[in-house]
């Protein structure tokens, strides 16, 4: 064999252990990273359980100080549960909420331009029956509050999302199928038969 020949196949050789020992290099990478994304996914997750958790003691705290405070004989009004809400959590207005962290959660918008005003004289259950029909799903407290000013709803009370929440936790024709995501109850008797 003439050298020039050798010297091609040297070469060669030593870019294929170059290419192996990168892929090696690679693939380890790969490994970390998935072993970083499984850590996240987990993480993720555990903070999803604690935010639900965190809704749950916020409806049972809320209603207990409805209770206490023989607010209605009924339901309360949405400004009555938002004041409620205030007194039983000052310090909730400077932390930074949990939910607002899952991309998979709508803003809240606050350039909303009333559209229309056919939930001018609804309850926030009457009108978001309309808007979970005609949705055809579940939908977030935060999209349904987008969607009522959309149709002239006018909130009175300072938190309206919570008021939509917790209007809809008590309302037995709604389901809750996820942290803040509501659907009608009557879907499950439809897709049951």
């Amino acid at each position: 064999m003439d050298r020039p020949n050798e010297n091609l196949l040297s070469r060669l050789e030593q870019n294929l252990r170059q290419s192996r020992a990168a892929r090696m290099h690679l693939a380890a990478r790969l490994r970390e990273l998935e072993a970083e994304a499984y850590a996240v996914r987990t993480e993720l997750a555990e903070m999803d359980t604690l935010a639900s958790q965190s809704e749950a003691a916020i409806y049972r705290l809320l209603s207990s100080v409805l209770a206490s405070s023989n607010l209605a004989a009924g339901l309360p009004s949405d400004a009555e549960l938002e004041t409620a809400m205030d007194h039983s959590s000052p310090h909730s207005r400077g932390t930074v909420n949990l939910d607002t962290r899952r991309q998979q959660i709508p803003a809240v918008r606050t350039d909303i331009e009333a559209l229309s005003d056919r939930f001018m004289d609804r309850t926030i259950p009457q009108a978001v029956t309309l808007l979970l029909r005609e949705e055809g799903g579940p939908l977030h407290v935060n999209e349904l509050y987008n969607r009522l000013l959309e149709g002239g709803f006018r909130f009175t009370g300072e938190n309206p999302t919570i008021s939509v929440a917790v209007s809809l936790n008590r309302n037995s024709r709604f389901r809750k199928v996820a942290p803040g995501t509501f659907d009608l109850m009557i879907r499950d008797a439809s897709k049951a038969s």
